[in-house]
C-alpha cells in the first residue's frame, strides 16, 4: 500500500514565474544546458541576430570582440533597435520589451525579416537573462541610444547619448556570463569563437565580418593560431569552405558542382520546383560539393539553414541527399547503365565534401539549439533545387561523369563488401554478430590483415576515421578514461557500458580461465592509440592494465599495441617533420635542419591533426611507429614459474610471465597507496625532470 504523504499541495504552492525567471531557473530548456557549449550559445545567438540583419540586406559588416575580463561584444551597422514605446507595452521602450521579454521581436511574420535565424524571439532576451551584466547601444534617427542591464533586469531607463566615434548605426552588445549560472570559472575560447565566425564568413560571400580579440585571454599556443585582430572576408563563399575542409586530399576530376539559386513563392509550383526565375525573393538555396579521389577516404556533409550550423542534418539535408542521387539515376538509365541505376544516397556522400546553405522564411527546428532542422518543405525545395541543376550540370561533362559514376559504383561494391564480411564472420563465429553503434569497422574478411584502432574521444575518432584506410583499419572510439581494472569489482566491470562496447568490438565478450580470447579476437591488431601527453599516457595505462587483468591471451600473442602519435611539428625552409617528444626534437632540430630557424607547434590532441597527418605519422603502415606490448617473462601465461600457483583474481588463470606484470600493475593502479607511493620513492631517481611532463 502506498502511504499518503503528510504535506499539503495548495495553490500556495504553485508558482508563476514572470519575465526572465524562468531562464535563469531552467536555462537547459532555452540553451541545451550550462556547459562550454550553452556559454557558446549565447554568443551564437547574438551573432546570428546581426547576421539576420545582414540577410534582410539592411547591413554590411558585423563584428566580434572578445575583451578582457570575459565580456563579449557583437555589433552590425544594421537598421538598429527600435526605441519608441512599444503599442501593447506602452509604458516600455521597444527595445526594453525585446530585452526583457520572451518571443517577442520582428520575425513572427513580419515583413522586417524575410529569411531570419532567431526566428523564437528568445536570443537576446535570453543572452540578457543569463548575463551578469549587458549593455545594448543603438542608432536609430541619428541619435545613439543605451541602456545597462544586470541579470535581465534594466539597471536603468534607455535614454539617448552623444554618439561614440565610429558609430554612424547600427547595434552594439556587450555582456558577461553569470557565474552563477555558467560556474565561476567559466570562459569563452578564442579559438571556437573565431571558429564560429569564420564559418559565418563562408556563408555571406563577400560581407566583411571584424574578429578583435584581447591578447590577455590568448594562452601561448592560442596566441600563434588565433590573431588578435582580423578582417574576414571569403568572396567565393561555399566553393571557398569546401577548399577548406578538403585541405590537401585530392579531388576525383577536376569539377566542384557548385550553385546559388534564388526562391519565391511566385515560381515554386504544386511540386515543390522552383525555376529561380520568379520575382520578390524570399529566400535561397546553395551548394558546393566535390568527390574525393580516394576510394577509403570518408566525406563529410555541412548544412546551414539561414547561417545556422545544423550539425545534426535534417529535411535540407536529406533534400540534398535525395535530389542528387536521383539525378545521377536517372542520368544512368538514360545512358542505359543498368549496373549504375541502382545507386544509394549513401554511395555518392560517403566519399563527398558537400557544404549546403538554405535561407528560407520561418523555419522549424528540434529544440531552441537549433541543431538540427525539420521543415518539411526544405526536403522537396532543395530535392527539387538539386535534381534540376545536378542534370545539367552531369549532362554537361560526359567524361567526368562517367569517372564520378564509376567511382561511386565502386564504392557501393565495397559498401556491400563490408556488409558481406559481417556476414561471414557471423556464420564463422556461430553466433550472433552484435557490434557497437560507434564503431566504425574495415571491410576485409581476412583477420590477419586487420587492425582496431582504440582512440580516445570522438573528435580523435573522427579524424582516425578520415585518416584510415577502410579495407583494413577498424576506429573505435572511447569516452575518456575507462574503469579502472584494478581496483573496480568484477561485477562493475563487467556492467559498465564502455567496457562491453570494447569487448563486443573485439569480439571478446567470452573471458575465463576455459576460454582463450586469442581465438575469438576479430582483428590481428588491437593498436592503442591516445594522445601523447600525460593524460593520454593514463588512458593507455589503463587499457594495457584492462587487457593484462582481462585478456592477457592478446598480449601474450603479440596482438597488443601502442601507436606513437607525433607531440610536436617541426618546419624550417619548407620541411616538416614529427617528434613524439622533447628529445627526439632537440635531436631534429640539432641535425635535421642544423641551425636553420625552426616552427614548433605542439598538438593539443589527435582531434587537432589533419587526417593526412594522422595517416602519415601514426596509422599508415609504412610510415607509423608501433611499439608491441610485452611481458617481461618470457613464459607463457599458462606456465607455473617456480611451482608458483598464482591466480589472478578474475579469471582463475594460472599466472607465469603474466604475474609479475599484474603485480606491477596492482602496485601502482591498486588500492594499495603505500605501495605506490614505495614506488614513486624507490624509481623517482631514474626520471630527470626531463621525464615528467610539468
Amino acid at each position: 500500500m502506498v502511504k499518503k504523504s503528510d504535506s499539503n499541495y495548495s495553490a500556495k504552492d504553485v508558482e508563476v514565474l514572470e519575465g526572465l525567471e524562468a531562464v535563469r531557473r531552467r536555462p537547459g530548456m532555452y540553451i541545451g544546458g550550462t556547459d562550454e557549449t550553452a556559454l557558446h550559445h549565447l554568443a551564437a545567438e547574438l551573432l546570428d541576430n546581426a547576421l539576420d540583419e545582414v540577410s534582410a540586406r539592411a547591413a554590411g559588416k558585423v563584428s566580434v570582440h572578445l575583451e578582457a575580463a570575459n565580456r563579449l561584444a557583437v555589433r552590425d551597422d544594421g537598421r538598429g533597435i527600435p526605441v519608441e514605446k512599444h503599442p501593447k507595452f506602452p509604458k516600455k521602450s521597444t527595445l526594453e520589451v525585446i530585452l526583457t521579454t520572451l518571443h517577442s521581436g520582428a520575425k513572427f511574420g513580419s515583413s522586417a525579416y524575410k529569411a531570419s535565424g532567431g526566428l523564437h524571439g528568445v536570443g537576446l532576451s535570453v543572452v540578457n537573462a543569463l548575463s551578469e551584466s549587458l549593455e545594448v547601444q543603438t542608432v536609430r534617427d541619428g541619435k545613439l541610444w543605451l541602456q545597462p542591464y544586470r541579470r535581465g533586469k534594466p539597471k536603468a531607463t534607455l535614454k539617448s547619448v552623444a554618439k561614440s566615434k565610429g558609430f554612424a548605426k547600427g547595434t552594439e552588445v556587450c555582456f558577461s556570463p553569470d557565474p552563477e549560472i555558467f560556474g565561476k570559472d567559466a570562459k569563452f575560447s578564442a579559438p571556437r569563437l573565431f571558429a564560429m565566425l569564420r564559418t559565418r564568413a563562408f556563408l555571406f560571400p563577400g560581407l566583411c565580418l571584424e574578429w578583435q580579440c584581447a591578447k590577455s585571454v590568448l594562452s601561448a599556443a592560442e596566441a600563434k593560431r588565433i590573431p588578435e585582430k582580423a578582417t574576414l572576408r571569403f568572396t567565393g563563399g561555399l566553393s571557398d569552405l569546401l577548399e577548406e575542409q578538403r585541405g590537401k586530399r585530392a579531388l576525383l576530376g577536376d569539377g566542384v558542382f557548385s550553385g546559388s539559386v534564388e526562391i519565391s513563392a511566385e515560381n515554386e509550383n504544386k511540386n515543390g520546383n522552383n525555376t529561380g526565375n520568379g520575382s520578390s525573393p524570399t529566400g535561397r538555396v546553395e551548394w558546393a560539393i566535390a568527390w574525393l579521389d580516394d576510394l577509403n577516404a570518408d566525406g563529410e556533409t555541412l548544412a546551414f539553414c539561414n547561417a545556422i550550423p545544423t550539425p545534426n542534418g535534417g529535411t535540407h539535408e536529406q533534400g540534398l541527399r535525395t535530389g542528387l542521387t536521383t539525378a545521377l539515376r536517372e542520368h544512368a538509365a538514360k545512358a542505359g547503365d543498368k549496373g549504375n541505376g541502382e545507386i544509394q544516397a549513401e554511395d555518392v556522400f560517403s566519399g563527398a565534401i558537400a557544404v549546403l546553405s538554405i535561407f528560407i522564411p520561418q523555419p522549424q527546428f528540434q529544440g531552441q539549439t537549433k541543431e538540427r532542422l525539420s521543415s518539411p518543405e526544405a526536403t522537396k525545395l532543395v530535392g527539387a533545387v538539386l535534381r534540376d541543376h545536378a542534370a545539367h550540370w552531369l549532362a554537361a561533362n560526359p567524361e567526368r561523369t562517367a569517372l564520378l559514376t564509376r567511382a561511386i559504383a565502386e564504392r557501393g561494391r565495397m559498401r556491400r563488401a563490408e556488409r558481406d564480411a559481417k556476414v561471414q564472420r557471423k556464420a564463422l563465429s556461430g553466433r550472433t554478430l552484435r557490434l557497437p553503434g560507434k564503431l566504425v569497422d574495415c571491410t576485409s574478411p581476412d583477420r590477419e590483415q586487420t587492425e582496431i584502432f582504440l582512440v580516445e574521444g570522438d573528435s580523435a575518432g573522427g579524424s582516425a576515421k578520415q585518416a584510415r584506410n577502410r579495407e583494413t583499419q577498424a576506429i573505435l572510439p572511447l569516452r575518456g578514461k575507462i574503469l579502472n581494472a584494478v581496483s573496480a569489482s568484477n561485477e562493475k566491470l563487467r556492467s559498465n557500458r564502455e567496457i562491453q562496447e570494447l569487448l563486443l568490438a573485439l569480439g571478446c565478450e567470452k573471458t575465463g580461465k576455459d576460454h582463450n580470447a586469442s581465438e575469438s579476437l576479430r582483428y590481428g591488431r588491437v593498436i592503442i592509440m591516445t594522445d601523447a601527453d600525460v593524460d593520454g599516457a593514463h588512458i593507455a595505462a589503463l587499457l594495457l592494465s584492462f587487457f593484462c587483468y582481462e585478456l592477457p591471451d592478446l598480449i601474450d600473442e603479440g596482438r597488443i599495441y601502442l601507436a606513437q602519435p607525433p607531440l610536436f611539428r617541426l618546419s624550417a625552409k619548407g620541411q616538416t617533420l614529427y617528434a613524439v617528444d622533447e628529445a627526439e626534437a632537440k635531436r631534429l632540430i640539432a641535425k635535421a635542419f642544423k641551425g636553420a630557424k625552426v616552427t614548433r607547434g605542439r598538438f593539443k590532441g589527435l582531434g587537432e591533426m589533419m587526417p593526412q597527418q594522422l595517416r602519415d605519422t601514426t596509422m599508415a603502415p609504412d610510415t607509423r611507429r608501433l611499439l608491441r606490448v610485452r611481458f617481461d617473462s618470457g613464459e607463457k601465461s599458462g606456465a607455473k614459474p617456480n611451482g608458483a600457483k598464482n591466480k589472478s583474481k578474475r579469471t582463475g588463470r594460472q599466472k607465469g610471465g603474466v604475474a609479475e606484470a599484474q603485480q606491477l600493475i596492482e602496485d601502482l593502479l591498486g588500492r594499495n597507496v603505500e605501495t605506490r607511493l614505495r614506488f614513486i620513492h624507490e624509481q623517482a631517481e631514474q626520471v630527470g625532470q626531463a621525464g615528467l611532463d610539468i
